[in-house]
């Protein structure tokens, strides 16, 4: 199921009448990417990864970005027994959470696009590849802990994203279809997650490349939830609700 591409837009009338919103937390709630990267830039070079050359921003979008814990852990430090590699995990993220604590940022228009679910009694669920410490913290930040109703770990799920399982928890517990759902996601590893679950895409370029994320199978692309494209689609799927509820 994907929305409908036309002249001037993108069309919601495929998945019409909309049940559910879901949203990935880190890249598309929020801005964190940079956080993560200097995390990951600074210990890893405490550590003497890649002869003690900092990484890059091409490879933290390459091997970081949208993975699961696990697996970032197993590609960088092959080497490694599992539980160092996975104490190197949580140290990073203990790490990332002071600094998200002083500087975390929503992303914008993201409170605007909040109203306009509540508004419209829309299901939604944050679905996650973080760790629940890190996503509840960074929900709680942004002020939308009463906004979700679930959120999803994937860590918690048998498989994490790339793999379907998150979004399909999270339709379950939503008691929602995929075919009247979508989905919002700011890395290859998520957007792939939805597809395979069976949901539009929209791609948010917050950091990761535009080719990547519409080789990925995005439905369309945004800058942020003020973007024009988004709001002209939400625009019309009102007018579509309205005149339905005149028949």
């Amino acid at each position: 199921m994907s929305l409908v591409p036309e002249s001037n837009g993108y069309s919601f009338s495929r998945i019409a009448p909309i049940q559910a919103v879901l949203f990935d937390i880190d890249g598309t709630l929020c801005d964190s990417d940079p956080l993560h990267y200097f995390a990951f830039r600074e210990m890893l070079q405490e550590v003497g990864f890649n002869g003690g050359v900092p990484i890059d921003e091409d490879f933290f979008v390459e091997y970081i970005s949208g993975k699961h814990n696990e697996d970032i852990g197993t590609a960088l430090f092959p080497d490694w027994d599992h539980e160092k590699a996975m104490k190197f995990m949580d140290d990073k993220e203990a790490m990332f959470r002071r600094l998200a604590s002083e500087q975390l940022k929503p992303v914008d228009g993201l409170h605007k696009l909040c109203k306009w679910i509540e508004d419209r009694g829309l299901k939604r669920a944050a679905v996650t590849n973080a760790p629940r410490a890190n996503a509840e913290l960074m929900i709680s930040i942004l002020g939308l802990t009463d906004f979700f109703e679930f959120l999803i770990v994937g860590s918690e799920c048998e498989r994490a994203k790339p793999y379907p399982d998150p979004y399909l928890k999270a339709l379950k517990e939503l008691k929602a279809s995929a075919d009247h759902s979508f989905i919002f996601e700011d890395s290859v590893s998520g957007i792939k997650a939805g597809v395979a679950a069976g949901m539009p895409v929209i791609g948010i370029t917050t950091r990761n490349p535009e080719h990547l994320l519409m080789e990925a199978n995005a439905t369309f692309l945004i800058k942020d939830f003020n973007d024009p494209k988004l709001w002209m689609a939400l625009e019309e799927q009102d007018s579509v609700a309205t005149g339905a509820s005149k028949i």
